[in-house]
């Protein structure tokens, strides 16, 4: 029963547009995801009882209402229907993704532990049905189980393989937690810019349209950006709250990175096209 470790990448939306509202309250979106080679880590140990156990709990939120457990009783319910055996886990998340900031941490421990199952109990179940599973869960955790760069439309789920260019991204936390409801719920936020194809998108400077309000609503994420785009053209990432700027060498990053405010927190990560996560599905992943 020896454990295994399994990345949990971070994405940043390095584009987000919302084309208009949808009946049922959500938006519908196009944005452009790129994965990170920096985020979590699971740590799945096999059991033998078909018990899924969290040994990692989250304060003031019940283990069945954490997202991996879900994940892995949606894929325990999946494996069961197909009439095959579950042997169980326990599951452990290392956690350098802030809640809350716009990188993903929490879909993406979702998409591994799908994944990561799947695999170990070679279950079988293919990759078209462990993202349905995952919509389940979140928007963004389909393009974590699918594990490519991605321009995504609807409420982000209806994915299309990219490939933007791999820069270095120096990514800042202003130290506050966004809940994306107040960003989606803000009056103000633009919800009328128009859809385009992927290819115009491409071929345009990159914004997010989440982030006039992130920038009103929330005043250290204002000064963040206000200092960083003296370096470099910078965004917020998804509904925030972090920021990043963009570089050609990881030098350029890291120096930018040694003068960032004492109040932030930040780090230096490339980014790329195939998730550490399937990397190391297919036993290319360098050490995590």
């Amino acid at each position: 029963m020896t454990p295994t470790r399994w990345p949990s990448p971070a994405k940043l939306n390095l584009f987000l547009y919302i084309t208009g509202r949808r009946p049922d309250g959500y938006h519908n979106l196009q944005t452009l995801f790129q994965f990170l080679d920096y985020g979590d880590t699971v740590t799945i140990t096999p059991r033998s009882d078909g018990q899924i156990h969290l040994l990692t709990p989250v304060d003031g939120v019940p283990d069945e209402q954490n997202l991996i457990v879900r994940a892995a009783r949606l894929l325990v319910q999946e494996v069961q229907r197909v009439g095959k055996t579950v042997p169980g886990a326990s599951l452990a998340v290392e956690k350098k993704l802030p809640m809350g900031g716009g990188l993903g941490g929490g879909s993406s421990n979702a998409a591994t532990t799908l994944v990561a199952l799947n695999h170990m109990w070679q279950s079988g179940i293919s990759i078209d049905r462990l993202a349905e599973l995952g919509l389940t869960l979140g928007a963004d955790v389909p393009v974590f189980v699918r594990g490519h760069a991605a321009f995504a439309e609807g409420v982000g789920e209806r994915l299309i393989a990219a490939n933007p260019p791999e820069k270095w991204y120096l990514v800042l936390h202003p130290g506050i937690s966004i809940p994306t409801p107040v960003i989606f719920k803000d009056p103000e936020l633009p919800r009328d810019t128009p859809t385009r194809s992927m290819e115009m998108l491409m071929n345009c400077e990159f914004r997010n349209d989440c982030e006039v309000i992130a920038r009103k609503r929330f005043r250290e994420v204002d000064a963040l950006l206000s200092w960083l785009l003296e370096y470099a053209p910078s965004r917020l990432t998804g509904t925030g709250a972090c920021v990043f700027a963009e570089f050609d060498t990881e030098s350029a990053a890291r120096q930018v990175l040694k003068q960032a405010p004492e109040w932030s927190q930040g780090f230096a990560a490339r980014g790329v096209n195939l998730s550490a996560l399937h990397k190391a599905i297919s036993g290319q992943a360098e050490r995590w």
